[in-house]
């Protein structure tokens, strides 16, 4: 898959082709709908399949301060979407003069002169120029002026995360934010994942005979809430079973939330400066102080147990979502 930062990067002799244009953070199911036609249509067109996308999130340009929990690192959106069989991902830096750009103007710079579009693909909420005020209604009529043709896909997968309530990304980001990891993984179709770079913590976890990665998370991270889950380090290309805590330490009166994941069994790791990602699988319990240290191993080897049970009862069942290695 070809990957373009800005319009100035998109091959001067680029053709007609399809497009998707969207935030797409976390690439969830009700994305990959969209996406997954946009490819489609493409190949009944024998044109290639374009993924158009912003960073930053457009909501921190126009209401600064405001910028949601992101889903997905930028390289992990890239890699997911080239696993749908997308042909280029272009990156719209986002900026004050490009939100200013009318609903005509962005059809104009992005859609025409910029891609040459044949057909656009998009969900029904789809919203786009200057204060939002394009809708597909407005790039279908525009589409009888510049040529191309525009579908509108019903991304509304719906399951039992949330209720029953449609999937979408501001869903997902309540049910991380409230623990429940099993059902952003049913509206992401694969764990809820963490990254960043392990830096040097307080240690007290190899002290006590479970040393854990201390990761620290990218900017704007979308955390699960403070507890115990079960999961995976991922490592490269390896994904190792992991019991994971993410909170403050109140045993130790910490202040800092952390993410330290344990990769069960794995006491010879040295991940130090390490880019790491840590995937999600399941709740354990909410986080808790204890009176004594043997109290805290006790639950701490118990947690241990059931995260490698579980663990293994989910790679028995499905292959934990391999996508690839991390950067180094």
């Amino acid at each position: 898959m070809q990957r373009w930062r800005g319009l100035d990067d998109v091959p001067g002799d680029w053709g007609r082709c399809v497009v998707t244009i969207g935030s797409y953070d976390g690439v969830h199911r009700g994305h990959q709908l969209i996406m997954g036609r946009a490819v489609q249509r493409a190949h009944e067109l024998g044109i290639p399949s374009v993924v158009v996308t912003f960073d930053p999130h457009p909501s921190e340009v126009v209401r600064p301060g405001s910028h949601p929990p992101l889903l997905s690192a930028h390289h992990h959106r890239a890699e997911l979407v080239a696993a749908l069989g997308v042909d280029a991902l272009l990156i719209l830096p986002f900026t004050s003069e490009f939100s200013q750009l009318s609903p005509s103007d962005f059809i104009r710079t992005v859609l025409v002169d910029g891609l040459h579009a044949r057909h656009v693909v998009e969900g029904p909420n789809f919203r786009f120029g200057h204060k939002a005020a394009g809708d597909v209604e407005f790039l279908s009529a525009l589409g009888l002026k510049y040529d191309y043709e525009l579908e509108v896909v019903d991304l509304y997968v719906r399951g039992e995360a949330g209720g029953g309530e449609p999937f979408s990304s501001s869903l997902t980001r309540r049910l991380i934010g409230a623990g429940d990891v099993e059902g952003a993984a049913e509206v992401l179709g694969r764990p809820h994942r963490v990254e960043g770079v392990v830096v040097r913590g307080a240690q007290r976890g190899r002290d006590l005979g479970y040393p854990t990665a201390n990761v620290e998370t990218l900017p704007h991270t979308a955390i699960p809430a403070d507890g115990v889950y079960a999961g995976w380090l991922r490592v490269g290309d390896e994904a190792m079973p992991a019991a994971i805590s993410v909170g403050t330490n109140p045993t130790f009166d910490g202040t800092a939330r952390t993410v330290e994941a344990y990769a069960i069994d794995r006491v010879d790791l040295d991940l130090y400066g390490l880019h790491v990602a840590v995937d999600f699988l399941t709740y354990l319990r909410g986080m808790e102080k204890f009176d004594t240290i043997e109290a805290l191993l006790e639950r701490m080897a118990d947690d241990v147990k059931r995260a490698r049970d579980l663990v293994t009862a989910a790679e028995q069942a499905k292959d934990p979502a391999a996508e690839g290695p991390l950067p180094a």
